[in-house]
């Protein structure tokens, strides 16, 4: 690696850490009550003896900044490995439909315990998601033995996305007039009402998941160059592939259980950092991706509380706001080097 290349992935490495780090403190500092930044260190570090500013920050705003971070980190590293697996970079947890679907199952798994008052544990909530994000997985790899245009694939993954949100919607107007409300909320997307007990379980599979990701680093790198390039290599594709459905499937699922549907946080970051650091190496943007999804979503879920604040706005309206308009200057960027080449 030359000198300019190390210097390129250390300073989008530090400026990603410094930025992450920036929103983290903001998003304890701000809120309906504002809290200065020395307040925050002092309560963080166990220096305050102030209890509203303890409960303000330990209850609410720290269970809530830590989900942003681990699950759009999640989130932007689950697009990537469908990105690579489709080799499309438009290819994304939220285009696809896997997170309609994993919301779909999670939304039938909840309005089904609230009808019979069963309390449905973190394990239940993921798991439901998990079959959910297969399920439609495994329908666009289905459909996709059938398509050989690639945006036609990506169409049907929006139309099965749209299906499965049209049946959660459905759904959700059967739920109890009492739980509707909350229901509601978390089909559209948010990271409030995450406590401190779901971020232990967010953190393990979260950790489990990246890991698995940047451990499958050499096999990505190859197969980008060409299936047959990586069967030479010693990579055995069968399994490769049903590596990457497995994990992007469970990290799309743990977010989709946690935050319900968080939009184009899978598309956009992953293609924010190809340009950043100018390499499609997975192993530089697996991290850089989890730390771009983290910066991203902190900084939208710090807007979707303050822009109209005390009113609160879903975070995917805020995500899609800037998200969209990335992805269709993928699209455009795509069919200008089509009319070149």
């Amino acid at each position: 690696m030359d000198k300019n290349r190390t210097k390129l992935y250390t300073g989008g490495f530090v400026l990603l850490l410094l930025l992450a780090i920036i929103l983290f403190v903001f998003n304890l500092s701000f809120g309906s009550s504002s809290l200065d930044a020395s307040d925050v260190i002092a309560v963080l570090f166990g220096k305050s003896g102030d209890i509203s500013a303890k409960r303000i920050i330990f209850d609410i705003r720290l269970p809530r900044t830590l989900a942003a971070l681990l699950l759009g980190g999640a989130l932007a590293c689950a697009g990537f490995l469908l990105q690579s697996f489709f080799r499309n970079p438009i290819a994304g947890p939220f285009v696809l439909g896997i997170s309609s679907g994993a919301k779909l199952t999670v939304a039938l798994a909840m309005i089904l315990s609230m009808q019979f008052e069963i309390l449905l544990g973190s394990a239940a909530l993921v798991s439901a998601a998990f079959i959910g994000a297969l399920a439609a997985m495994g329908l666009i790899l289905l459909i996709s033995g059938q398509v050989k245009n690639m945006s036609q694939l990506i169409i049907t993954g929006v139309m099965i996305g749209y299906i499965c949100s049209a049946v959660t919607e459905l759904a959700v107007n059967f739920a109890d007039d009492s739980n509707i409300v909350n229901l509601h909320n978390w089909s559209m997307g948010s990271f409030s009402g995450i406590k401190a007990n779901d971020i232990k379980i967010i953190a393990i599979i979260v950790i489990i998941g990246v890991s698995g990701a940047f451990l499958l680093s050499k096999p990505i790198g190859a197969y980008q160059l060409g299936e047959a390039y990586a069967e030479n290599m010693g990579v055995n594709i069968r399994v490769f592939r049903v590596m990457l459905i497995l994990l992007s499937s469970f990290l799309s699922a743990c977010v989709t259980a946690f935050a319900g549907p968080v939009s184009f946080v899978g598309v956009a970051v992953p293609h924010l950092m190809r340009s950043l650091f100018n390499t499609s190496k997975p192993i530089i943007l697996i991290p850089a991706s989890f730390l771009g999804g983290s910066c991203f979503c902190m900084g939208c879920d710090l807007i979707a509380r303050l822009m109209f604040a005390p009113r609160e706005l879903n975070v995917s309206t805020v995500t899609a706001f800037f998200g969209a308009p990335i992805v269709i200057w993928i699209l455009l960027k795509r069919e200008k080097r089509a009319n070149n080449e």
